[in-house]
């Protein structure tokens, strides 16, 4: 695909989702995000008795170990997406509301006892991981099929782009700041 708008991204997942979603379902990212989050349910509901915790944790594996890999390929297919804004915007307000309506009704069923709690928690997560590995991705980590490596190089990469990461976010929200500061407070002439 030649054309790197979000919204012919976007219509190629539409017309190939065999292709997108289950031939480049990505498992590194069903791995990390099942674990990760899977921590987080188990914590967000231990409170509430280890049974509960367990439960929750083992409701979120599942849960996640297929959703995220779904997500993650979308993720990816996003990632070269221009311009890298829209792309970023994309990501983060579609995926999570798909991904989080569903493990809300996941959890739901499966009697979660500590849902509100879970829920908020796993929202901020996402927030801040699908921007990470939106900005991971487009540096060719964690990605699956043509052009991946093995998922410990990927690993092994992770430290130095979580910090290339948080400086590209600390930058990013200095330029919103003053943004807001002028808009707010113009200068008079």
């Amino acid at each position: 695909m030649r054309d790197r708008r979000v919204s012919s991204v976007l219509r190629d997942l539409a017309r190939h989702p065999v292709r997108h979603l289950v031939r480049d379902w990505n498992w590194k990212s069903a791995l990390v995000s099942s674990l990760c989050r899977g921590a987080i349910f188990f914590a967000s509901n231990l409170p509430a008795g280890v049974d509960a915790g367990l439960r929750a944790l083992i409701t979120e594996l599942l849960f996640r170990g297929v959703v995220s890999g779904l997500l993650g390929s979308v993720t990816q297919s996003l990632r070269l997406a221009e311009p890298a804004w829209a792309a970023a915007l994309t990501a983060l307000l579609v995926l999570p509301a798909a991904g989080h309506l569903a493990e809300y009704a996941v959890h739901f069923l499966a009697g979660t006892p500590r849902l509100s709690e879970s829920i908020a928690a796993s929202l901020v997560f996402t927030c801040v991981t699908t921007l990470f590995n939106l900005f991971v991705m487009r540096r060719g980590v964690l990605i699956v099929g043509a052009g991946s490596g093995r998922l410990r190089d990927d690993l092994r990469l992770l430290p130095a782009l979580l910090f290339a990461f948080g400086s590209a976010l600390w930058r990013s929200l200095r330029v919103l700041a003053r943004l807001i500061v002028s808009i707010r407070y113009p200068r008079t002439l």
